[in-house]
């Protein structure tokens, strides 16, 4: 088998329970998207990922699960984001209300605060999001073989 080229990697949340959700719910199929924060790329010095571009989905224990192709970006504020987004995202949420409540949970935790550098960082209806579409193109084995 060729070795692939080594793949951008895919980062839901942080490392703990709730990657591991979101982690499960993409391998299922139930999550196909994403959102992030414009804010996140641009203090990263990140582009935004084009649409055909692949990379590797990765777990709390840093493995890749996946490779993903992302097939949609967008970039809007907040307070314009759509259910069919909201559901898409494969969290459970059953109205943009409670998708918008988990993702401020998330945003303004200490978490978020720290890796933006921002102790009081808050989203509003202006804030521009990264909505992110995509299908997983293949899983990978990412458990049971150790390099060291």
């Amino acid at each position: 088998m060729e070795p692939r080229e080594p793949l951008a990697p895919f980062l839901l949340a942080f490392p703990g329970p709730l990657r591991d959700r979101l982690v499960a719910a993409v391998l299922s199929g139930e999550k196909v998207s994403t959102s992030g924060l414009l804010a996140e790329y641009e203090l990263e010095g990140e582009e935004l990922p084009p649409v055909g571009e692949r990379s590797a989905l990765i777990d709390s224990e840093g493995r890749e699960v996946a490779v993903l192709e992302m097939t949609e970006v967008r970039v809007l504020p907040l307070g314009e984001v759509d259910l069919q987004h909201a559901l898409d995202e494969g969290e459970g949420y059953r109205s943009v209300a409670e998708w918008r409540a988990g993702h401020e949970a998330f945003w303004h935790g200490e978490e978020m605060r720290e890796a933006m550098g921002d102790p009081s960082f808050t989203v509003d209806d202006g804030t521009m999001i990264v909505a992110e579409r995509f299908r997983v193109v293949e899983r990978l084995d990412g458990g049971g073989v150790s390099s060291g």
